[in-house]
Formats: C-alpha cells, structure tokens, sequence
C-alpha cells in the first residue's frame, strides 16, 4: 500500500435541486436522493435528503458543505448519487426499507478540471433492473445536481495577516527610532495588506 500526498484541505459542496422524467413511478410514496462519499479506507458516508411525495413537484434544493481531504486517491474517487423511492404505507405496521430507482456517477476529477471547479448539471439516473434491460419506451429520469469544490485557504491567510499586523505594531512607531509610521501611512500598509490577501 502506497502513501498517499496531502494535496489540500477542500470545502466541497453539493447539491442536490431537483428530479425529472419520475413519470413512470404510479405508486404513493416518497422520493429521496441518497448519496455516497469516500471516507478513505474503503469507508464511505451515505447522506439522504429528505423525503418527498411522488405527487410533489420533484424538488428538494438541499445543500450540504463539507471539508475534503484532497489526496492523490481523492481525484480516482466519485460522487455517488441514488434515486430511491419509499412506499409510505405501512406493511404489517412497519414502512418498509427504500427502492433504487436509478444511480449516477460524477468523478471528483470531472468537478475539479470544470471552470472555477463547480460543476452544475443533469445527470441521467441509470435503472437498476436484474436484467439488466432499460424500460422501453420510458424516459429515464434525471437529477439536478451541483458540486463546488473550494481550497481552504482562510485559515492560512488570516494567521499570515496576523503575523504581518504583529510586524507593522513593532515597528517603532511608539518608540521613536526614525520611522514614519504615521497613522496615515499605518492604514495604507493595512489596508494593502489586506488586499494581498484577496
């Protein structure tokens, strides 16, 4: 087993707006948006949105922030997400687990290479059918999806800024060792360090 290089610390987003092409669902019941994380270690994070009747408009507009790890094995990895219906009547007084409607994939490395690295897009839920057929004439149902992927810097540029302050507080201007550091000239140096940090 191989080491893995820490890439960067990631804030990642993710989305999940709204589904179309649900058509073909007649029964009652609720529709939910499963989706899968790698944790590292062959371990993964399963998240559900919340549930929604059949009968609604088909849009959750959820969102959940997370910090990522972004290692070398981070860019082999994907997004997993799962169109899954629940029946809502209770069977023998219990309701009962859920059923996958359909599944997409989005690899890391495709939200990464995107512009600004945000990716915003519909992705076709493929069935999972035992034979493996897709239902003829049945369009397939599709998911709004975005994924934003951000480097976290702000802890670093905010310790390298209070270092700078630090440095500007000593540099004699109470103590009178021929530096101009009046309190004009005090904000220009703040107000530049600040807009180096941007």
């Amino acid at each position: 087993m191989g080491i893995q290089r820490q890439l960067s610390s990631l804030a990642c987003e993710l989305r999940v707006i709204q589904a179309k092409n649900t058509e073909f669902i007649k029964t009652t019941g609720n529709l939910f948006v499963r989706y899968h994380l790698s944790a590292g270690g062959n371990k993964s994070i399963r998240l559900n949105t919340r549930e929604i009747s059949t009968k609604s408009d088909h849009i959750w507009n959820e969102s959940i922030s997370l910090e990522c790890n972004g290692t070398d094995s981070f860019l082999q990895e994907t997004v997993v997400f799962e169109l899954r219906w629940r029946n809502t009547v209770p069977v023998f007084g219990r309701i009962g687990g859920s059923q996958l409607l359909g599944r997409a994939e989005i690899p890391w490395k495709e939200v990464l290479e995107s512009p600004n690295m945000e990716l915003d897009k519909w992705v076709t839920m493929v069935p999972r059918s035992t034979s493996g057929d897709a239902l003829e004439g049945v369009k397939l149902p599709k998911l709004q999806i975005g994924i934003k992927v951000g480097v976290q810097a702000e802890v670093g540029m905010e310790k390298r800024r209070q270092r700078r302050a630090k440095k500007w507080d000593e540099c004699g201007c109470e103590d009178g060792h021929g530096y101009d550091c009046s309190h004009s000239y005090y904000d220009i140096f703040a107000l530049a360090a600040v807009l180096e940090a941007f």
